[in-house]
């Protein structure tokens, strides 16, 4: 809507003033957080694209009564319901501390529908995946936003068993695009079981997550893998949502539904009543609502429109929720397919308030809503059984229709956590609620009065056309209620429930009497009301919430206000002598006073608040009172700190405001439905427009009053639905001027003093008071006035293409009331110049004079291009408010004004035109007004003479020089099928054409040969009337026969206009900064500026205010007294002669002293195994650069932190125009060489002590995009013009195709002659007065080598089903391909590629460098990820010299940091200062002087800062300057360092979405030149091998888990497993059996050969991922020991015990017993002292195992005593070992006890260990029990028969 709104646009005349880019920053960031969506919609419409290179300009409306005829009317699609390409991109990087044992877990990442998921790893609960995942929608982003994104982590088990959810975390897509970046970087998801409400935290999932639309850039945060690991300092959350959430209910609760269509649109419903003559033709709605992924539905109601459910739904999720719009739709049940009947959105932001942490009466509130009812709208009622609009229900568009209201409310209850059920959805019923407790019902009048109707389309021109007006069903006579029976105009059926009363005629008069459409032209069509203008009415019933409008207009009016004065600030910053500080403060003061009246308004309403209020009603209001309140302070607050310098933080501060009062106008909770005014013909609706009721209501006190109330306005016509976007609703269907009011019955005597006077005081006028009286149905004016209106036509620029040729025949229309004129066509031009006065006498306007001067009728102005076949086509649109002469005041002549042309949303182009409303006395021809010219020529037919604008209102001219600059043309394509060979290039400018020399071959050679030509012509002085200048290429075919190729048109001359600084303006600029130097002096006295301080400051040693100069370096001042800029200063430089071998040209004697010191550090240097110099490669240097890279992030995050903002504001008092190199200057760490900076930032850094040995290390500088925006393009004097051609459609893709090649070259406009006492150079630093394209280098063609050098790639778009790629580069440069196809990186979407290319190209024809990274299929060909192009040319002529980047440090062996350019430092230096024609350089003893200024060297060293001058090579004095080459007056810029540039790549398919991004550099040497030495070798470091040996010696106080056979005893059967790389590669322990203690003896080796990175601490792993796979993939994993023990089992599954994991780099020093081992060395505080394994060799010590139990603690279950032992891969050939105990070099066997066996397999000592060992003595007693036993036995068996044998005597 906001481009819409700004359609009405009256340009003031202002010069467009110089520092666009900043505003257009400055407003990005102001209304970053206002839209969510880009494009037309977040810009205010006080944006201007000032400078959008080459393109269009907008003008600024600041006309204040303009204002009020902003149409707000006319519109397309809005930005988020059309479909866009997005792409969700997820990488899950790893999870921790997962709950549960020995898992195997994987991810599944859903976004919407669409699910993908990991691989699965084996045996951990930590699991490192880092897997890339892209989702591509193709969809509006209001449908996107709503996407669930939903992360879950699963126990993967086998085929037979499904996997089970172990934690889940749910966010919707539009919380992840309201984040800065629209992302989440390395942020820890917390998980939870749905399922498991009382269980906590169910593990961390770390994971990147950003939303990615057209033309965005994904910004990654440098890779820093240190301090993640604090996980509950980066839980992936939203900023203000605390870490820890809790469970809460979302209860829904659905009361009653009215006012539903009532036809049943169903196939089967209209079957069934052709067959049963059924004729109920209502719906069977339910409410289905949803959110956060869940949905729940009422029950259905059959066969009512206006149905009650009392039921509640109930959602259980985290609070606060992370998804935030709730969706209530109703729906009608269906046997087939249940349709939609209406939708809303509620958005729970809105609804809740988080409240303010920090102050201690915190307005929070929980999500609350209503009772109250809501609106639903959608297509039209009438029930066509194929709707059209079907779409509109569901909520995608606007509703064209009211469609019944449904009457909820929800809260939020945050749970006990014992009370909650699991997270379905619950249904239950509910006890109805008394609805007038919440809203008392009144009587509504709304009363319209059509005073025309005008621009009738011609198709509905045919039937009577009637106008009818609705709010909710009342007044809707056609479908709103409508019955079997016909029903007449005024009569209707309303029993639609409780909303509608039963229709008597007098409740509304709600259509116009029809009227067929009468035309003066048969392009327009009005109706003839002539002096009767039909009034309509409509009276009904709705509860009286009018508070909560009148709350909104309020807050409405002061964002209004502050809005128009801001957009006037802003157009008065572009102006070089406005006075925006003043106009700022009296915005903030307007501000202040609004804010203070609401809060009188607002508190007189609580005071004396009756009830009917719900508790959103009462907490919002709280909200906002304490929000404007605030607001009001901060505007106090604001305007006194208003000064000149911080005017541009104040605006960004003042525009904040803005948009939270945005914020606060809508009320969630609905009053009153919108109002609808249909246009019908032949008993269709056409035509509508839907107007907020907020807009129109009346209110006794004026703030609350609606801004359309009581107002005339004018409103426009669209067509419904999908029909209003694309080329059909660019046409108005019919343009209205219509009065409007809307309020309480008792009320509408306040709607008579609006109307426009001039009409007859009719019965029901004048007795409107009484209460039974109902409105007018017609007014007849009496009084009206005649007119003629002169349109002075001048001209239009950078209109929309609508032929194939690339241009337009236009013409404009303009419309007043129903007259219509033309202006003539003027052929083939996007930039037409009309010089045209269009008069239209007779023009009748009704009303009293002095209405009519305050509120003239609007002018419309269309501009159409001229077809030969067909019907004109639509250009543009824009409104326009004429100047009113009334006939007896004095003439003033206008001025003409820059309107902005709208098609549709879209901008079209700029008119320049201004218009009369003239009335003349009687008998009287025009009296002192100028005029009417004498005619140019006829038209042909009867249309009359041509009249030019007259003289006073045209520009006036002044005589200005073109210079133009004809480079070359590039890239041409073919026109009619044939190649274009013979080009030249016109530039038209006003009439004037300057004509390029033909081409003789455009193949062999596309530059020109004689390329500076130029013109005199006189051009309006005024800049702002200044044309366009048109850039034509033609082809010169065979037989005189000419083709246009292309063309493009520069809108605004302003970037191109050169104004020459003279002698007199460079003395006023001086004295202006003399005299903010005194006033800085006394504002810092209390700084001490010591001798050698070194001073930031803007002001350079050379002249003030050069271009070019003015580099803001260093600048070091002797004496506080000398501070004035005229004294020549010696710039200071720093050079960084460490390490370098060419640095020292002659030593002076070492003191002892220094000597010890020098000894001291480099001990302490070997602390830390300095990486040996033979060792560095130039992965040293790129890592090192990565590193220094994030420290300085790091400390400007400390640095913002601590609000450090002394220099800041120093730099604040320097001179505007160098605000810019002096932040560059700061950003580029001023050279002051990196191994300082490093050292600051090593300071600063926590971890000093790991990083100290690499501040010495020379590095690169890494630029986080491409080099070209560093450098302003590389445009300093070559731009390149895209040449367009064929119709632009408002299809962005097919508009890309529309470009047909590039002109190369340069412009520049200026007053001719030249001022006498000129000061200034041109760019190259001569003399303007012979041209100011003099000493550019040569156009011919040159042969160059061309290194490109790609380093590495990330985030590539997968496009392999595996959701991986297979990438490798192409390059191209002219007709040359180089491709590395064979070398391709196997399923890698971050391959590391480190190759360099060498092509021989010559420009100009091999000028464009594109760099390609392909995917590698097996079958079919391959795919394209994405490429990036360089243009190489602008490159290799720029003044910054960015042939081959400028190392830090010159050094001249062969390494690492081997100097590359084949020219020298000095040799360089003393070129360029040939170049520009400069004395010098002269070298000192550690100085160099360049014509007349000098810069003297400072060590680095603190003990002697003297001592550097001595140690220093001229290379190196060289060098340095070079670095600070900027601040060489006349002819400084900026050199470009070494460097690697972060190019993002695009794909053709999908423009504008980022596929990657390739790290790269391109170094070029002239091949006249000396060729450089060999290339560096980047090529990727291979991982170094090693061989990890750990003795398993013992364990100790390992849980016992098994209970003993036969005895019952508590024991373990121990054993220890060890992994590196993965589950694959585990190796075991033998099993200790029969631990009784938990002790386990071993002597056990693992040995675990792996390849690791040094640099990236990654171990890589190289293996077929599966059976299939064709090649091997390399994956890279942290270096990580995982140790488990466990229990072992003979006839289950093993019992995990405990485990622990290792980084090998870092963890903790073993204990050196068994007692000493506790949990406590795992904490991560810092106290505890860490190892790296890499460094320290070798390691013995007690480690503690562990589990985590339920709520987070760890428990021990055991200690494991080893050693780490690690070697490189020669030095275990040389020392072997082998595997557990074998040879070579065994290892003893464990001395275990001799209970320490396997019971079934050693029966003896089973008997032995076990049954004798327990039951000795049970065994004994028992053996002796026995065999006394058998004893008696025997005796008492013996006895007798011993006895008798006795007796007997045997």
């Amino acid at each position: 809507m906001k481009a819409v709104r700004s359609l009405v646009r009256l340009g003031r005349q202002r010069s467009r003033g110089g520092s666009g880019d900043e505003e257009e920053k400055i407003l990005k960031d102001a209304d970053h957080n206002d839209h969510p969506i880009r494009g037309d919609m977040s810009r205010p419409p006080s944006a201007c694209s000032t400078i959008s290179d080459n393109e269009t300009t907008c003008s600024l409306s600041t006309n204040v009564k303009a204002k009020r005829y902003k149409s707000e009317t006319v519109n397309s699609t809005p930005a988020e319901l059309k479909a866009q390409d997005f792409q969700v991109c997820i990488t899950i990087i790893e999870a921790r501390q997962l709950a549960g044992l020995n898992m195997d877990p994987v991810v599944c990442v859903q976004v919407g529908d669409q699910k993908k998921y990991t691989s699965v790893k084996e045996s951990t609960n930590c699991p490192y995946y880092n897997e890339y995942f892209v989702f591509d929608f193709h969809m509006a982003p209001a449908m996107l936003f709503d996407k669930i994104i939903t992360l879950t982590v699963l126990q993967s088990r086998n085929i037979l068993r499904s996997n089970k959810v172990l934690g889940s975390f749910k966010l919707d897509v539009a919380t992840v695009w309201s984040q800065p970046e629209h992302q989440f970087y390395h942020k820890w998801a917390l998980l939870t079981d749905p399922d498991d409400i009382t269980g906590g935290p169910k593990g961390y999932l770390k994971c990147d997550i950003c939303v990615v639309g057209k033309g965005d850039a994904i910004k990654a945060p440098l890779r820093n893998d240190k301090d993640e690991d604090d996980i509950e300092g980066n839980l992936l959350l939203p900023d203000g949502v605390p870490a820890e959430r809790q469970r809460a209910k979302f209860i829904v609760r659905v009361y009653r539904a009215d006012g539903l269509p009532k036809i049943n649109s169903s196939l089967m419903a209209n079957v069934k009543k052709a067959f049963t003559g059924d004729s109920r033709d209502y719906v069977d709605p339910y409410v289905q609502v949803s959110f956060a992924g869940l949905s729940g539905r009422t029950s259905v109601k059959k066969n009512t429109a206006c149905p009650t459910w009392n039921e509640q739904i109930i959602f259980t999720e985290m609070f606060p929720p992370l998804c935030q719009r709730v969706k209530i739709q109703v729906r009608d049940n269906d046997a087939v397919n249940d349709t939609v009947v209406g939708t809303h959105f509620l958005d729970l932001t809105t609804v809740s308030n988080d409240g303010d942490k920090g102050s201690p009466e915190s307005y929070g509130y929980l999500p609350t809503f209503g009772p109250a009812y809501v609106f639903l709208y959608g297509s039209t009622r009438d029930g066509a059984v194929m709707d059209e609009h079907a779409s509109l229900n569901a909520g995608l568009g606007e509703g064209i229709a009211y469609r019944g209201r449904i009457l909820l409310s929800v809260r939020c209850q945050i749970s006990d956590q014992l009370d909650v059920a699991p997270s379905e959805v619950a249904v239950e019923n509910i006890l109805s609620i008394q609805e007038s407790n919440y809203g008392k019902s009144e009587e509504f009048l709304l009363f319209v009065s059509v005073l025309e109707a005008t621009m009738i389309e011609k198709r509905v021109s045919d039937k009577p056309v009637s106008f009818e007006l609705s709010i909710g069903n009342a007044g809707n006579s056609l479908d709103g209620c409508s019955t079997t029976r016909p029903s007449s105009d005024e009569e209707s059926d309303g029993d639609s429930g409780p909303e509608s009363v039963i229709a008597e005629t007098s409740m509304w008069q709600s259509t116009t009497p029809p009227a067929k459409p009468m035309t003066n032209d048969k392009v327009y069509y009005f109706l003839p009301f002539w002096d009767d203008k039909p009034c309509l009415y409509v009276r009904s019933f709705f509860q009286d919430h009018r508070r909560r409008l009148y709350n909104s207009n309020v807050i409405n009016a002061i964002a209004a206000k502050l809005e128009e004065g801001l957009s006037e600030v802003l157009s008065l910053l572009e102006e070089e002598d406005g006075s925006p500080e003043r106009r700022l403060k009296e915005v903030m003061e307007e501000l202040m006073t609004g804010c203070g009246h609401y809060l009188s308004l607002a508190r007189a309403y609580t005071s004396n608040a009756s009830g009917a209020r719900t508790k959103l009603d009462k907490e919002r209001m709280r909200l906002c009172q304490k929000e404007i309140d605030h607001l009001g302070s901060s505007a106090r607050h604001t305007k006194a700190l208003v000064t000149r310098h911080s005017l541009r933080e104040r605006y960004k501060t003042a525009h904040s405001y803005l948009v939270k009062l945005r914020g606060l106008i809508e009320d969630p909770q609905h009053s009153l439905p919108d109002v609808f005014l249909w246009m019908i013909s032949g008993g269709k609706r056409v035509a509508y427009q839907r107007l907020p009721a907020r807009c129109l209501l009346y209110s006794p006190v004026d703030e609350e009053r609606g801004k359309h109330c009581g107002v005339t306005q004018t409103v426009f016509l669209k067509l419904p639905g999908r029909k209003s976007s694309g080329p059909g609703g660019w046409s108005i269907q019919a343009k209205l001027n219509v009065y409007m009011w809307l309020g309480l019955m008792k009320h509408k005597k306040n709607l008579v003093p609006g109307i426009p006077k001039g009409y007859e005081l009719s019965y029901e006028i004048r007795n409107i008071e009484r209460s039974l009286t109902l409105p007018p149905v017609s007014l007849h004016y009496t009084q009206k006035q005649t007119f003629q209106l002169r349109a002075h036509m001048y001209q239009a620029r950078s209109l929309i293409a609508s032929d194939n040729s690339g241009l337009s025949d236009p013409f404009a229309r303009v419309i007043i009331g129903e007259h219509c004129r033309i202006t003539q066509v003027i052929d083939e031009t996007l930039s037409p110049t009309w010089d045209e006065m269009l008069v239209l006498d007779d023009i009748l306007v009704y009303g009293t004079k002095e209405e009519i001067k305050e509120e003239p009728p609007m002018v419309v102005i269309e501009i159409f291009d001229q077809d030969n076949v067909g019907k004109s086509e639509f250009i543009g649109r824009t409104l326009a408010r004429p100047h009113v002469k009334l006939r007896e005041e004095l003439y003033e002549r206008p001025h003409l004004e820059w309107h902005d042309l709208f098609r549709g949303t879209d901008h079209a182009g700029e008119l320049l035109a201004t218009f009369e409303l003239l009335q003349f006395q009687d008998g009287e021809e025009g009296g002192d007004v100028v005029p009417v010219p004498q005619a140019k020529e006829h038209h042909g037919g009867d249309a009359g003479p041509i009249l030019p604008v007259p003289r006073g209102i045209r520009p006036t001219l002044a005589k200005y020089r073109l210079e133009v600059l004809f480079w070359g043309l590039r890239d041409l394509k073919r026109i009619h099928l044939l190649t274009v060979d013979r080009p030249r290039v016109d530039v038209e400018v006003a009439g004037h054409i300057i004509q390029s020399a033909v081409l003789i071959s455009a193949r062999k050679n596309p530059n020109f040969t004689n390329p500076v030509k130029y013109i005199d012509l006189e051009l309006p002085e005024q800049e702002l009337y200044c044309p366009p200048i048109t850039i034509r290429v033609v082809d010169c075919r065979s037989f005189g026969r000419f083709t246009l190729v292309g063309t493009h048109i520069i809108s605004s001359l302003h970037r191109y206009m050169w104004t020459p600084v003279t002698k007199r303006d460079r003395e006023a600029t001086l004295r202006n900064s003399l005299a903010q130097q005194l006033q800085l002096g006394m504002e810092d006295n209390g700084v001490p500026n010591n001798t050698n301080s070194l001073v930031p400051n803007n002001v350079h040693g050379g002249h003030v205010g050069i271009p070019g100069g003015g580099g803001g370096g260093r600048v070091i001042y002797r004496k506080e007294t000398e501070r004035s800029p005229l004294l020549q200063k010696d710039t200071i430089i720093t050079i960084d002669y460490v390490g370098g071998s060419g640095a020292v040209s002659k030593l002076v004697a070492v003191t002892k002293k220094e000597k010890s010191e020098a000894n001291k550090r480099r001990k302490q240097s070997l602390d830390f195994e300095e990486e040996d110099e033979e060792n560095r490669d130039w992965w040293t240097k790129y890592f090192a650069s990565l590193e220094a890279v994030a420290l300085q992030q790091q400390e400007d995050r400390n640095a913002r932190e601590r609000g450090d903002n002394a220099e800041g504001e120093q730099n604040q008092h320097q001179d505007g125009q160098k605000g810019d190199q002096n932040q560059d200057r700061k950003k580029h760490n001023t050279f002051k060489a990196t191994s300082t900076a490093a050292k600051l930032a090593a300071r600063l850094s926590p971890k000093t002590q790991r990083r100290k040995h690499k501040a010495n290390i020379a590095v690169v500088k890494v630029i986080p995009g491409e080099l070209e925006t560093e450098f302003g393009g590389f445009r300093e004097w070559l731009h390149t013009f895209e040449l367009y051609r064929g119709k632009k459609t408002g299809d962005e893709l097919e508009d890309e195709g529309r470009v047909v090649g590039k002109f190369k070259g340069s412009l520049k406009l200026y007053r001719w002659p030249l001022p006498k006492d000129i000061d200034d150079t041109t760019i190259t630093g001569g003399d303007p007065q012979y041209g100011f394209f003099q000493g550019l280098p040569s156009n011919d063609p040159i042969h160059v080598l061309v290194r490109v050098y790609v380093v590495r790639a990330c985030d590539l778009h997968p496009m392999d089903l595996n959701g991986k790629a297979d990438p490798y580069i192409v390059v191209q440069l002219g007709g040359k391909k180089v491709s590395d196809k064979e070398n391709y990186i196997s399923k890698q979407l971050n391959p590391v590629f480190g190759k360099c290319f060498e092509v021989e190209a010559t420009f100009p024809q091999d000028s464009m460098l594109t760099v390609q990274v392909l995917d590698w299929d097996l079958v079919g060909s391959d795919d394209m990820i994405g490429e990036t192009k360089l243009d190489l040319e602008n490159r290799f002529y720029s003044r910054h010299r960015a042939t081959c980047g400028l190392a830090n440090r010159y050094e001249t062996r062969s390494g690492y940091n081997q100097w590359r350019d084949p020219m020298k430092p000095t040799q360089i230096l003393a070129r360029l200062c040939k170049e520009g024609r400069l004395d010098g350089p002269h070298y000192g003893p550690g100085k160099v002087r360049i014509a007349s200024k000098t810069f003297t060297v400072q060590s680095d060293d603190e003990h002697d800062p003297n001592r550097g001058r001595f140690l220093v090579s001229e290379e190196q004095l060289a060098l340095a300057v070079l670095h600070r080459w900027e601040e060489v007056p006349r002819v400084g810029a900026r050199l470009v360092p070494e460097h690697i540039e972060t190019r993002p790549i695009y794909n053709p398919d999908k423009p504008g979405i980022e596929q990657g991004k390739v790290e790269m550099w391109v170094d070029m040497f002239p091949m006249d030149m000396p060729l450089p030495g060999p290339p560096l070798d980047v090529t990727p470091r291979k991982p170094k091998s090693y061989e990890l040996r750990i003795v398993i010696w013992n364990t100790d106080d390992v849980v016992l888990e098994d209970d003993a056979f036969f005895t019952g005893e508590k024991m373990s059967d121990i054993y220890v497993k060890g992994w590196l790389k993965g589950p694959e590669d585990t190796q075991c322990t033998d099993i200790h059996y029969r631990s009784l203690t938990g002790e386990g003896n071993f002597n056990w080796r693992f040995v675990f050969p792996f390849e690791y990175l040094v640099a990236e601490e990654k171990i890589v792993i190289s293996r077929k991922e599966s059976l299939f796979s064709w090649d091997e993939t390399e994956c890279k994993i942290p270096a990580r020991l995982e140790l488990q023990v466990w229990d072992a089992d003979h006839f289950s599954a093993d019992d995990f015990l405990g485990a622990i994991t290792l980084d090998l780099n870092r963890f903790p020093r073993g204990a050196k017993n068994s007692k000493m081992c506790t949990l406590n060395m795992l904490k991560t505080d810092g106290t505890v002292p860490m190892v790296n394994i890499f460094k320290q060799r070798r390691v013995k010590g007690w480690w503690p195992f562990y589990i985590k139990k339920e709520n987070e603690e760890m428990e021990l279950t055991g200690k494991v005593e080893a050693e780490i032992h690690l070697l490189t891969k020669d030095e275990a050939e040389k020392i072997p070992a082998g595997l557990g105990r074998s040879e070579p070099d065994p290892l003893e066997k464990p001395n275990r006890p001799d209970a320490s066996f396997m019971w079934f397999l050693n029966p003896l000592k089973s008997i032995r260990y076990i049954i004798w060992h327990n039951y000795k003595w049970a065994i004994i007693k028992l053996l002796v029990f026995f065999a006394l036993t058998i004893f008696f036995v025997l005796f008492f068996y013996s006895v007798p028969g011993f006895t008798v044998k006795k007796i007997l005597g045997a």
